[in-house]
C-alpha cells in the first residue's frame, strides 16, 4: 500500500468537480492538511458524470439547465461554447444554433463543459502545490475505516490508504434488467434500449413515470423512429413507414404531465433568499423540531403572499392572509389549478404563458419562490419530525417534481407532437411494482386507477423511469462501514410515538432506541456538513459523503448542478472550520 492520500474523492462528476471549485477557493486554509487529492471513477472519462457521459447519455437527450442557472465554475458554460472550434460544435450538433446564457443544450455538450471545467480545477489546484492522483475504470467497492484513516478496496484488489475520503459517486441503480423479457430497471445507459441499426420498434413501449428521464426515453426511441418537422412554432412527428405500429405509453400515478420552463428572476437558488439561519432556529420548538406548519406560517406564508402580488394573483393572496389556510391547502389548490383530466391539452395550454414568459422575460414568481422555499427546507430537514418528513415525502415531493418541474419547451413540444400523430399515450394508475411479471419474452403489469379498477397490460419493452430512490440499507455499496457501525440509516423521530402505529409503514421502517421511536427515512444519516453519522450517534470527520443517492433520507430535495454546488460549499466549509480549529489547538 502506498503512502496516504490525503484527501480521496470517490466519484469524479458534477459534485466533484463543485468541490474541487470549493476546494481551490478554501486552499490557503486547506493546504496545510491537504498535500495529495485523490480522485477515482469507475468510467473510463474523468469530470463528466453519468447523465453526461457519451457511454450513458444520447445526443437526444436534452438537460435542463442554462448557462445562467448554473453556478459559477472557471467559465460559463455559455462562453465555454462559444469558445469551441467548428468540429466541437459540430459533433454536438450546434453549429447552426446561436449560443446563448438562457437556452438549454444536450447533456453531452454539457458533460464535455463540467469535464473541461474539471480538468482546468485540477491544473489550478496542482499549480497551487497539491499533487493530484487520477484513477478511472478504478471502482471503489468498500471503506474500512482504520481509526488514523481510511481504507480503499477497489475491484481491482488494490487497495489505497487516505486521511478523509469523500463519497461523491451520483446515480446508483441496482436492480437488475431482464432484458430476455424486455425488462429494464432503468433506462441508463440508454443505448441498451435502442433498436438495432437500422432497425425499428413495430410495438409499444411502455414507459414507468412521466417525468424528465421517462422524457429521455421518448427522445432517443422517437428520433430513431421517425423526424420531427417545425411548422408554425411547433413540431410535427412523422413516422417513417417502416416503423408502423411503433408507440409509447406512459405510466404515471396520478396522470400528471411535468410543468414547463420558466422565466426566473433569480436563476440561481438560494438556502436563506427568505428567512437567515438564525431566525429559523429560533423557530425550533421545545423539543428541537421545525415543525412543518411554523415553517409554512412563519417563512412561506410572507414570501409567498409576495410572490403572488408579484403575479397579480389576489385569491391567493386572499387566501393566504387567512390563519386557517394550511400548507395542505396550498398543495391541494396550487395542483388543482395546474392539473389537467386532459395532460397533453392542459400542456399545450400551458405551452403560449411559459413561451411568453421565457422569451419576454415574464418571471413566474410564485413557482420560483416556492421552489426556494423548499429548497431551504432541505437543508434543514434533519429537523423536522417524523409526522412532517413523510408528510414531506407523500405530499410536497410529489407536487415538486410536477408543477415546479421545468421541462424545457422544445421537449414539451416533441410530447405534443408524438402525442398528436397518435404515438405516445399517458396512462393514469398506480403499478403494483412488487408483482412485475417477466416470462414468455414478455413484461406484464397490473395498473390500479383511482376507482379501484385493475388492469394486467403486456409490454415486449417495459423501462422503469421512476427517478433515483434512496439506496436501502441493504445495497448500500460499502459493506465494512455497516460491519463496524461507521454509518448508520438515516432516521426521523417522531414527536407522537403512538403516530407511528397509523403511518402506514411497514415494521422495516421503524425503530425504537431509547424511548424514542423513528421513521427510517432511506439511505445514511449524516451531519449537515455532511460527516457520516455512526452507530455510536457521532459523527466522523475521517469519511464524508455527497452522494444523493445515500443521502436523501437527509436531504430529500436535492437536485441538480445548484444542489451539486451547494452540498460542495457546505461541505468544504466544514471541512475548512475543522481546520482551523485543528490549528488554533495546535498553537494553544
Amino acid at each position: 500500500m502506498q503512502n496516504p492520500i490525503s484527501l480521496a474523492l470517490i466519484g469524479s462528476g458534477a459534485t466533484t468537480v463543485f468541490l474541487l471549485k470549493n476546494i481551490l477557493n478554501h486552499l490557503d486554509t486547506l493546504s496545510e492538511n491537504l498535500k495529495t487529492l485523490a480522485v477515482f471513477e469507475k468510467y473510463d472519462s474523468m469530470g463528466m458524470g453519468m447523465p453526461y457521459n457519451p457511454k450513458t447519455t444520447d445526443i437526444y437527450n436534452r438537460s435542463n439547465i442554462s448557462s445562467e442557472e448554473i453556478p459559477e465554475l472557471v467559465e460559463s458554460f455559455a462562453d465555454w461554447l462559444r469558445a469551441q472550434e467548428e468540429s466541437v460544435l459540430q459533433e454536438l450538433q450546434l453549429t447552426d444554433v446561436k449560443i446563448s446564457d438562457s437556452e438549454v443544450y444536450n447533456r453531452l455538450a454539457l458533460g464535455k463543459y463540467l469535464q473541461a471545467q474539471y480538468n482546468k480545477l485540477v491544473k489550478k489546484i496542482e499549480a497551487r502545490g497539491v499533487e493530484i492522483q487520477q484513477y478511472a475504470d478504478t471502482t471503489v467497492t468498500d471503506l474500512k475505516d482504520l481509526g488514523t484513516g481510511v481504507e480503499l478496496v477497489a475491484e481491482s484488489g488494490r487497495t489505497f490508504l487516505a486521511d478523509r475520503v469523500i463519497t461523491a459517486t451520483g446515480h446508483y441503480f441496482y436492480e437488475s434488467d431482464r432484458p430476455e423479457h424486455g425488462y429494464y430497471a432503468s433506462p441508463w445507459p440508454i443505448f441498451k434500449l435502442l433498436p438495432p441499426e437500422s432497425g425499428f420498434y413495430n410495438f409499444t413501449v411502455g414507459l414507468l413515470g412521466s417525468s424528465l428521464s421517462a422524457f429521455d426515453v421518448v427522445s432517443s426511441l422517437s428520433h430513431r423512429h421517425g423526424i420531427f418537422k417545425e411548422k408554425s412554432d411547433e413540431y410535427i412527428f412523422e413516422l417513417y413507414p417502416e416503423a408502423e405500429g411503433f408507440k409509447i405509453v406512459l405510466h404515471d400515478a396520478n396522470g400528471w404531465l411535468p410543468h414547463l420552463q420558466y422565466e426566473q428572476k433569480y436563476p440561481m437558488r438560494e438556502i436563506y433568499r427568505h428567512v437567515n439561519r438564525e431566525d429559523l432556529l429560533q423557530l425550533k420548538d421545545e423539543n428541537g423540531f421545525l415543525r412543518l406548519s411554523v415553517f409554512f406560517d412563519e417563512v412561506c406564508r410572507p414570501a409567498l403572499e409576495k410572490a403572488f402580488n408579484a403575479d397579480r394573483d389576489g385569491d391567493m393572496c386572499t387566501h393566504l392572509a387567512g390563519d386557517d389556510y394550511k400548507f395542505s391547502d396550498f398543495i391541494e389548490e396550487m395542483t388543482e389549478r395546474h392539473t389537467h383530466e386532459k395532460p397533453f391539452e392542459g400542456m399545450r395550454e400551458e405551452l403560449k404563458p411559459a413561451t411568453d414568459s421565457v422569451e419576454n422575460d415574464k418571471p413566474i414568481h410564485w413557482k420560483e419562490v416556492t421552489d426556494d422555499l423548499m429548497y431551504c427546507l432541505n437543508y434543514h430537514a434533519e429537523l423536522l419530525c417524523a409526522e412532517d418528513r413523510l408528510f414531506f415525502e407523500q405530499k410536497i415531493m410529489p407536487f415538486l417534481m410536477n408543477i415546479i418541474a421545468a421541462m424545457p419547451l422544445p421537449s414539451a413540444k416533441m410530447l405534443l407532437a408524438m402525442h398528436a400523430s397518435g404515438h405516445l399515450e399517458l396512462k393514469a394508475g398506480k403499478i403494483d411494482l412488487e408483482n412485475i411479471k417477466t416470462e414468455g419474452g414478455k413484461t406484464k403489469i397490473t395498473v390500479t386507477d383511482a376507482d379501484d379498477n385493475t388492469e394486467e397490460i403486456e409490454y415486449r419493452m417495459f423501462v422503469s423511469c421512476g427517478g433515483q430512490q434512496a439506496v436501502d440499507w441493504a445495497h448500500f455499496p460499502f459493506p465494512s462501514l455497516k460491519k463496524d457501525g461507521t454509518v448508520r440509516r438515516a432516521r426521523a423521530a417522531f414527536a407522537q410515538s403512538e403516530k407511528a402505529k397509523t403511518a402506514d409503514l411497514s415494521p422495516e421502517d421503524i425503530i425504537r432506541k431509547n424511548g424514542t421511536t423513528f421513521y427510517l427515512s432511506g439511505g445514511i444519516d449524516i451531519t449537515p456538513d455532511y460527516r457520516v453519522i455512526g452507530a455510536d450517534g457521532q459523527p466522523n470527520d475521517r469519511i464524508l459523503n455527497a452522494a444523493f443517492t445515500h443521502t436523501m433520507g437527509v436531504r430529500p430535495y436535492s437536485y441538480g448542478l445548484q444542489a451539486c454546488n451547494e452540498t460542495a460549499r457546505l461541505l468544504t466549509e466544514g471541512l475548512v472550520q475543522r481546520a482551523k480549529t485543528e490549528t488554533e489547538t495546535a498553537v494553544n
